[in-house]
């Protein structure tokens, strides 16, 4: 007769989380953050350090009135910036949704510039799992090279973690050679341990990146959550030998908040992380403000 109590079997998620330590304290956290923002941030107020900045943004336009030609536009505008500000880098990524990945293709001049779509009914990630799979495939199939889609955040809250890595594992490879970046939407996911464990299953089932936020929802990046991230990523490569990008997104609105990122990135993950390939900052409305900081006066470029 089986023994009683001999305890369940973990299932391999489990088995994975435990592998990390995913008990740590929301207030302990802040009072890190916090200690690097105020002795570390300062040293990192530099020229060279914002000319960096300025090309680890991925710009981004997703609204409800995007059309053909305003993606065409704005596609433009990076081509412009090529040409005019010849000395500095160019952004990382144009990310838009999948329907423009083509016009995004077809009009982008720049080499080194990637092409982002979201995918996977952004920004819920509530559809089925085929309709994910077809947009993700149909994005890649246009020009895509790289795909955000939205971690389904009902299923982790539910605990439901084999649901959650499958979904995730399928989009991986529907993106073919595409990279693939997770989002968490951290602000809904509440606790400090919550965000461990989002990270830690993301890059377990074939994340290439994982970002704070869709820009959706009422909480986006905080600096909290990108600690939280960046310790997991650097346990995550500690335990497999697997680097993984980050991107905080959402709620940056000053060069002072992107110079916080890049603080956190630095202390927490070192310098191996900062290449704006591995490094990346999800916001449009930053472009301008670096570009202004490093050319001494105020530019409306973009």
């Amino acid at each position: 007769m089986a023994d009683m109590n001999k305890a369940p079997q973990k299932s391999k998620y489990e088995q994975a989380l435990a592998k990390y330590d995913c008990n740590i304290n929301d207030e302990e956290v802040a009072a890190a953050v916090k200690k690097i923002i105020a002795e570390k941030v300062p040293q990192n107020d530099t020229l060279e350090v914002k000319k960096f900045l300025f090309g680890s943004i991925e710009l981004t336009s997703l609204k409800t009135t995007d059309s053909d030609e305003s993606i065409m536009a704005f596609t433009e505008r990076v081509n412009q910036f090529d040409e005019q500000y010849a000395d500095l880098p160019h952004v990382a990524t144009i990310c838009v949704y999948p329907c423009f990945a083509k016009t995004v293709a077809e009009t982008l001049e720049v080499d080194g510039v990637e092409i982002a779509c979201v995918s996977g009914s952004f920004p819920s990630s509530q559809a089925l799992i085929e309709v994910k799979v077809a947009e993700t495939m149909l994005a890649v199939k246009d020009g895509a090279t790289e795909i955000d889609i939205v971690m389904p955040v009902g299923k982790f809250l539910s605990g439901d973690y084999e649901t959650l890595c499958d979904d995730i594992s399928e989009l991986k490879q529907a993106c073919g050679d595409a990279a693939m970046k997770v989002i968490l939407e951290t602000g809904c996911l509440k606790t400090a341990s919550n965000i461990k464990k989002a990270s830690i299953l993301s890059m377990y089932a074939g994340a290439d990146y994982i970002k704070t936020s869709t820009g959706k929802e009422k909480i986006s990046a905080t600096p909290e959550a990108a600690y939280v991230m960046c310790q997991a990523i650097k346990e995550y490569y500690d335990e497999t030998g697997i680097q993984i990008g980050f991107k905080p997104a959402g709620g940056i609105n000053s060069v002072m908040d992107a110079m916080i990122y890049y603080t956190i990135v630095k202390e927490v993950l070192g310098e191996q992380w900062l290449t704006n390939k591995w490094f990346r900052l999800g916001t449009s409305r930053l472009a301008n403000m670096l570009l202004s900081e490093i050319e001494g006066e105020e530019v409306k470029f973009f």
